[in-house]
Formats: structure tokens, C-alpha cells, sequence
């Protein structure tokens, strides 16, 4: 029954909203405690009573107390809160009405099973704690529980404390019981009545004081944050009568002390925040502390402290530490979440049983060794947080190595040579692309790149050369995220940074985010989440500010076509040329001379991330730009296009210190922009008919090449037999001996062309050999071309002739194609149209 009204709960609005307005919606409480919703469905869920299960089913109910003697359900309408033992046993069932004002006058609030009460709530926590808070109903002892402090049970109101409570706090040893009943007239004779009794049995008492007329629930929501305000008002609770003797001197000692300070007992209350008031009590503790880099050290009498993991600890929210107290020879130790009453309880218990020391003793220690590390964990968030916001700045030597790089009249070489001293042979496009992508991070919409190869083949190597000659802060670096990772990384962190992710796969749950913030430049996510004040459940807006430059390594063949087309694809070459290259530099390396080259090395990294430092995110203006074309045979290409201009406004940044920054006034606005060159275009042209062009293929790279390689197979033997194409057949082994590919490898290839045609299977099946025939007859291109893109030189002439025909040559940007028609005889456009077309034939002529 208590499993069938705890599902009911779950999917009740009424019972959760209820549990919310007591400040109880809290996943964990209704889970641990079994909380339910009596929803007056239960007749329905039972056999009819003319029928014999049904009549034995309803008659154990009312034996039980579930079912009334009518037939009616005992808690129809009500929070269902059992009272389970440690052996899993339902013993007490408690009933409370969650419509209360809107019930009939004079229907009962609060329902318990009939007979006396058996049970005690939240057994476990007797165990793990001497002292325990004892509130007069559930609903209270649940609102501490909610907010941190565990170590509390309940009697069955103010003259509900049985005997069976009794009894467990005996086998328990329990010390020392808190009692939080209502601050009322009923609930102080209560207490008081309670106080004496327990005196008997060697338990001291003391009175968790409240306003006047409140109870505990009531006090939790009006208190901001309620977690504080409860623990400040169990922190000073008031002591009622002594326990008996126990020949202990130092408590002798202390209680007169209490006593002689207490001449007239105050008024807790008047020490405690008005209700409406905002607990946010600070306690500085001047506790001495040794610190180094490892741990924190502190000594406290003949105990000795040791705290370690402090550094972790990087939210206002949490405290978790190694926590080791040593004695003498005698030591406790133990990891804990200083937040968590239970644990401190548990760490106090034991530590003061293992060291021989007073529970108190223990106690005070932590409690200061607490607040000390709350003083170090805040000093350490605001300098976490300062050397985020604090610039790196340059000494005069470093600034000028770095603007004598930026300002190399061979940049581009520049870089690729600087590679090479690296150590990273050959890849010229790929570093050079690389590089650039990565400054791209400045604008923007910056440019993404995936390196695409095989295992081992160096990708990961590659990436890790492009990111080392850029700065620290600006580039961040993960092996794997998780879906909604990306979501939760505070609003700035990656603004104008490099995002680099080791492994494509290892980002597959945040595929989707990540391809937002590529197209979107930013990305937002609505999150239900707990109110950090008032502790109800809200839905919260989590935003994450970009651009970000996209860095991911794949070795997989066929890539999220969405992801795909919103990067620039680079394949690591793979020949065996490359493998030799590689292997020189590997064995170059474990040479005096290979020692003396990483002294170059981390010198011309330093050099290029402070050239990085001092690149300034200008705008760029490309004059060119109308005049430009681009290959529009595929809706994809409207991106790739995106691309192309990105490449050339990122190669006029990274010249910014060898052109003039120009300014222009706009809506009172000043803004400075760098202009794009022919050069530029040029060199943009260069690299986008080797990377463009692969990304446009209709094959990956690694398929292609093995269709070369096959090409090349069937050619030879045909030539060397004297057949026809179409007659030679070759297997997966045939192949795999000619090339030394992997049979891995040979599978997922072969499976592409002939899914592109270009393989065709003649037979196979179970035990039968798979033979190929190419279909594929034409000659392959070694040289990769980008079509669609204007040639520098025509270009050049239609600039020069739109900015004669405006009269506005030499000025600062070129005429719009408008003017030019506009003022342009009819004659000499013919004329100079035949000129133009003629010399773009013959250039591509000449390409081809």
C-alpha cells in the first residue's frame, strides 16, 4: 500500500504543489521516506468485495487500518508519511489533509493508523549521531531534514513520545536530545515535561527556541536562506535541567559558568532575526593556519588538524575535504562534506572515541577548523576569479619579438617555418589552415575545423602543434564532454576562445550544442533547478556568450553531415613518404642536437602566443567582395561559401600590424577596420582549392585514395594481361597485398564505392570468395580545384575598370555593380565582356 501511494504521489500536482508549499519538494525526502498521496483511487484498484480476493483483500486492509469499516480509504486526501524500522517494516502510518481550510469544519487535520504508535522515524540517524533534534510532528522534523540537518527524529506530538523512543535513544546512547516542539504554550509544558523525564536516563536536554507561536515548518519559510537560519537556532539552543553526575570536572566546570552568566535568562527570541530579516550571519575565525601547496595544517591544543583538498573546492556551495586529526600516536581520518551535519556528526563521534577526547572537544575543533577554511576557500575563489579577468602583459623584450613576427613580410612562411623548427614535418596546408582557423577565434563568426584520419596517423599530434603556439587563456581543452555540459560553462568562458576536443566521438552527446554555438555564435538552456535562497524548485536560464572556434580530431569515415558542413574538414596524410619523415624527426629527437632544438622550441612557442596576445579583435572590410564568385551547384556550398570569406578576412587580421587601421564614424560610434588585399584573396584562393575542394568531394579522402590505388591495380594487370576492364576481377585480399592496408580498413572502404558505384560485387554469399569490378574508367586528378573561385588577376582588372568608370579610383572601397552599369557605354562593356571571358578561358585552360 505505501509503494502504491508513494507511485501516486509522483504523478499527483496537487500533493507535489502541497509539499512545495511546506518547503518539502525535495526528490531525495519523498524517495527515502516513502512519502505518498491517498488520491481516492484505491477502490478502483481493487477486486469488486462480492468477489472472494477481493473481500479477503479489503478485509486485511481494515484489519490494518488502511480501510475503514465503510469501505472508505482511512487517509482519502491526505500526505501519506510512513514510519519504517530498520528492518524495512512498516510501522506507523501518518495521515495529514492537504486541502486543510477548503475540508468540512471539523474533519481531522492529522490521521494515524488506529492503536497506539509504533515506531520511530528516521531510525538510522541514532546511530550515526549522540544528539539528535526531537521535533513534535513529522511535517517539522522533515523541514530539518530537507535543509541539511539529519540528525533529527519525532515524537507523535506533544504527548506522543513512547516508549518504544525511549528505548532506542537508550541502545543508542544518545547524549544529548534538542527539542524542537512548537514555541506555544502546549509545546513548552511539553518540553519541559519531556526535559525531566529524560533526566532520569542520564540525557541532558535543550530547547531549540523559536518566535513565539511558531513551529519549526513555519519558521523554515519565512527564514532566508532556511538552511542558516535552522542551524543558528539549534547552535543556540538553550540548556534545560543537567543530566545526573557523571564525575565528569570540565562539565561541572562549564555549567557553572552558564549559570553565572545567566543571572536573569534572557529572551532567546530577541537574539534571533525577525522572520521577514535575511540570515546571513558572517563568523571570521582566527584560527592560525600553516599552509603549502599540498595541505593546510592546524593546531588546536595537542590535536593537530590536516586538511587536504581544499583547492577543489571551487563553489560557495560545497566543502568537501580529507579531513586527518592526530593525537599522540592516536589518528582519525576520513573524507567528509563539511556542510553535511550528518557527516561532521559521524567524523566528531569517532574521531573523539579513536583520540580519547570529549565529544565537545571535537566538536569546537571542527567547528573552527570550518570557518577557517571558509576564509581560505573565499580568498581563494576571488583570486581564481581576478586571474581570470587579468590581462598577461608583455615586457618590452617579448613585445617586440612578437610584432617582429607580425610584422615578417613572409608571415605566412613564417609560420610553416616556425613549424618545422617544432618538429612537425610536412602538413604545410594543414598547419597553415590550422593556424589561421584558430586566430579566426578574434572575429565574428570564426572558422571550425575537424582533422579527419585514421588511427595513429598523427591528427591528435597535429592539433596539439597548431593549439601550443596559442595563448593558455584563450584556448580550451577537453577529451570528452558530456550532453549538457556545454550548457554550464558560465556565460564568458568561451567568448573569442579556441574550443578543442580531442575526440569527435568523445562529443557526440554534445553534438547538438556544439552546433549551435558554431552557427548560433551562442546558446541558451531553460533548466529546472533549486533556488539557491529560497530552496523551491524554479526554472533557471543557463546562457553560454560565443563566438567560439571549433577544434575537433575524428577518426571516423563517415562524419555528422550537420557538423560537416559547418567545418573546414583537414585529412592528415597518411604515404609512406610521411610515416618516413615522421620517424626521422622521432629518432632526430634522442639527439644531442634534438635536445638542443626543444630549447628553440619552447622559445618560438613563447613567441608566437604573445604575437597571438597582441592581435586586436578588429573588423575587417574586404573592397573585393562583390566581385568575388563561388560555385552554387549545391545548397551546402552556402556555407562553404561562409567559409571562403571567413579564410580571407582571418589572413587580413593576422596582417593587421602591416596595414593601415583605418576609422569610421558610425551612429557616434568610432570603429577600426583593417582592409582586405589581392594578396589575401590569392592565398585564400590557394588553400581553399586544396581544403574546399576535399570538403565538396562526393568521397572522403581515404576512399579515394584507395580508389586510386586500385585504379592503378587494375590498369597494370590489364595491361600486363592484354584484357579488357570490364573481364578483370580482384578480391579484398588482392588488394590488401598490393597496398598493405589493414582488412579493417579494406572493408569500410570498399563498402563505400560500392555504395557509390564505383565497386560492383559479381558474387559472394556464405563461404563464397567477394570478387570486385571497377567501374570506375576515368583518370583520377592529383591536384585538387576548387571551381567557381575568380582568378586574382581578373579580379584585379574588374576592380580597375568598375573604379575608372565610377571616377572614384584609388578611393577607399570599390563602386557597387549598380553605378558601373549605370555610367557604362553600351559599347565598351560588350567590348571589354569578350576581353574578360576570353582571358578566364584561357586560364582555366591553361589550369587543366
Amino acid at each position: 500500500m505505501i509503494d502504491f501511494y508513494h507511485e501516486t504521489l509522483k504523478q499527483s500536482p496537487d500533493a507535489l504543489q502541497y509539499l512545495e508549499s511546506r518547503g518539502l519538494n525535495h526528490p531525495e525526502l519523498i524517495n527515502t521516506f516513502k512519502l505518498g498521496f491517498a488520491n481516492r483511487t484505491l477502490g478502483y484498484r481493487l477486486p469488486e468485495k462480492n468477489r472472494k480476493a477481493g473481500a479477503e483483500i479489503r478485509g486485511r486492509l481494515q484489519s490494518v487500518g488502511i480501510l475503514r469499516k465503510t469501505g472508505h480509504e482511512h487517509f482519502n486526501g491526505c500526505l501519506v508519511v510512513p514510519v519504517i524500522n530498520e528492518a524495512h517494516q512498516v510501522k506507523e502510518v501518518y495521515g495529514r489533509k492537504i486541502l486543510g481550510s477548503k475540508l468540512r469544519k471539523g474533519t481531522a487535520q492529522h490521521l494515524y493508523l488506529p492503536g497506539e504508535h509504533q515506531g520511530v522515524w528516521n531510525a538510522q540517524c541514532l546511530a550515526a549521531s549522540d544528539e539528535i533534534i526531537l521535533c513534535e510532528s513529522l511535517i517539522d522534523a522533515m523541514s530539518f531534514w530537507v535543509n541539511g540537518l539529519r540528525n533529527v527524529t519525532t515524537s507523535y506530538g506533544t504527548n506522543g513520545f513512547t516508549e518504544e523512543l525511549l528505548n532506542a535513544f537508550i541502545q543508542h546512547e544518545i547524549k544529548r536530545v534538542l527539542i524542537a516542539y512548537d514555541r506555544d504554550e502546549a509545546g513548552d509544558n511539553a518540553a519541559k515535561k519531556l526535559a525531566e523525564h529524560l533526566k532520569k536516563y542520564d540525557i541532558d536536554c535543550y530547547r531549540v527556541l523559536f518566535p513565539k507561536g511558531m513551529d519549526v515548518n513555519e519558521y523554515a519559510l519565512q527564514m532566508n536562506p532556511a538552511d542558516k537560519a535552522l542551524g543558528l537556532v539549534v547552535r543556540k539552543a538553550e540548556p534545560m535541567l543537567s543530566a545526573k553526575k557523571r564525575n565528569d570536572n570540565e562539565s561541572l566546570k562549564a555549567e557553572k559558568t552558564v549559570n553565572q552568566e545567566k543571572e536573569t535568562p534572557p529572551d532567546l527570541v530577541a537574539e534571533l532575526p525577525e522572520p521577514t530579516a535575511q540570515v546571513q550571519p558572517k563568523v571570521v575565525s582566527d584560527v592560525e593556519a600553516h599552509i603549502n601547496e599540498r595541505e593546510i595544517k592546524i593546531v588546536l591544543g595537542d590535536r593537530c588538524y590536516r586538511v587536504r583538498g581544499l583547492s577543489k573546492n571551487l563553489s560557495y556551495d560545497q566543502l568537501k575535504v580529507n579531513v586527518m586529526v592526530n593525537k599522540d600516536e592516536a589518528i582519525h581520518v576520513d573524507t567528509l562534506e563539511l556542510y553535511n551535519a550528518k557527516q561532521r556528526q559521524t567524523f566528531i563521534k569517532i574521531a573523539s572515541s579513536e583520540l580519547g577526547v570529549e565529544f565537545d572537544v571535537i566538536k569546537k575543533d571542527l567547528g573552527k577548523v570550518l570557518l577557517k577554511l571558509e576564509a581560505l576557500q573565499d580568498e581563494q575563489i576571488e583570486n581564481k576569479n581576478q586571474s581570470a579577468e587579468t590581462n598577461i602583459e608583455l615586457d618590452e623584450q617579448e613585445k617586440n619579438e612578437a610584432l617582429a613576427l607580425l610584422k615578417d613580410k613572409n608571415l605566412l612562411q613564417r609560420i610553416l617555418s616556425d613549424f618545422n623548427e617544432c618538429g612537425v614535418v610536412g602538413e604545410e596546408t594543414n598547419k597553415l589552415v590550422g593556424y589561421l582557423a584558430s586566430v579566426s577565434r578574434k572575429l565574428d563568426k570564426p572558422l571550425a575545423v575537424i582533422i579527419q584520419s585514421s588511427s595513429a596517423a598523427g591528427k591528435s599530434s597535429l592539433m596539439d602543434a597548431v593549439l601550443n603556439l596559442m595563448p593558455e587563456e584563450e584556448r580550451v581543452q577537453y577529451s570528452a564532454m558530456t550532453g549538457q555540459s556545454l550548457f554550464y560553462m558560465g556565460e564568458t568562458n568561451l567568448k573569442n576562445k579556441i574550443l578543442a576536443i580531442a575526440e569527435e566521438e568523445g562529443a557526440e552527446n554534445a553534438s547538438y550544442a556544439l552546433k549551435l554555438l558554431q552557427s548560433e555564435g551562442e546558446i541558451t538552456i531553460a533548466s529546472t533547478g533549486k533556488n539557491a535562497t529560497t530552496g523551491n524548485m524554479e526554472t533557471q536560464t543557463y546562457h553560454v556568450e560565443g563566438p567560439v572556434m571549433l577544434f575537433l580530431t575524428t577518426t571516423a569515415i563517415d562524419i555528422d553531415e550537420e557538423l560537416l558542413n559547418r567545418c573546414l574538414v583537414l585529412t592528415v596524410n597518411e604515404s609512406g613518404e610521411q610515416t618516413e619523415a615522421i620517424q626521422q624527426i622521432q629518432r632526430m629527437n634522442q639527439t644531442l642536437d634534438g635536445l638542443l632544438q626543444s630549447e628553440i622550441k619552447s622559445d618560438l612557442i613563447k613567441v608566437h602566443r604573445n604575437a597571438q596576445r597582441l592581435l586586436r579583435p578588429l573588423k575587417v572590410v574586404n573592397p573585393y567582395a562583390e566581385y568575388l564568385t563561388f560555385r552554387s551547384d549545391k545548397t551546402r556550398t552556402r556555407r562553404d561559401h561562409v567559409k571562403y570569406l571567413t579564410l580571407i578576412q582571418t589572413i587580413a587580421l593576422l596582417h593587421q600590424y602591416q596595414r593601415p587601421i583605418k576609422t569610421v564614424t558610425h551612429q557616434e560610434r568610432v570603429v577600426e577596420y583593417v582592409e582586405v588585399t589581392l594578396d589575401d584573396i590569392d592565398r585564400a584562393n590557394q588553400l581553399s582549392h586544396e581544403i574546399l575542394g576535399k570538403t565538396l568531394d562526393e568521397l572522403p579522402p581515404q576512399t579515394r585514395k584507395l580508389l586510386s590505388l586500385i585504379n592503378h591495380l587494375v590498369k597494370t594487370q590489364c595491361k600486363a594481361q592484354g584484357m579488357d576492364r570490364t573481364d578483370y576481377r580482384f578480391s579484398r585480399r588482392t588488394i590488401r597485398e598490393v597496398t598493405g592496408w589493414s582488412d579493417g580498413q579494406l572493408k569500410i572502404h570498399c563498402g563505400r564505392l560500392e555504395e557509390m558505384e564505383y565497386l560492383l560485387v559479381h558474387r559472394g554469399g556464405r563461404g563464397k570468395l567477394i570478387e570486385y569490378e571497377l567501374l570506375y574508367d576515368g583518370e583520377l586528378k592529383t591536384e585538387r580545384h576548387m571551381m567557381g573561385l575568380i582568378d586574382v588577376e581578373l579580379l584585379k582588372q574588374k576592380y580597375e575598370y568598375a573604379a575608372q568608370k565610377s571616377g572614384q579610383k584609388g578611393n577607399k572601397s570599390a563602386p557597387s555593380q549598380g553605378q558601373v552599369s549605370a555610367k557604362s557605354d553600351s559599347g565598351v562593356v560588350y567590348f571589354f565582356t569578350i576581353i574578360l571571358l576570353a582571358n578566364l578561358f584561357i586560364i582555366r585552360l591553361c589550369k587543366n
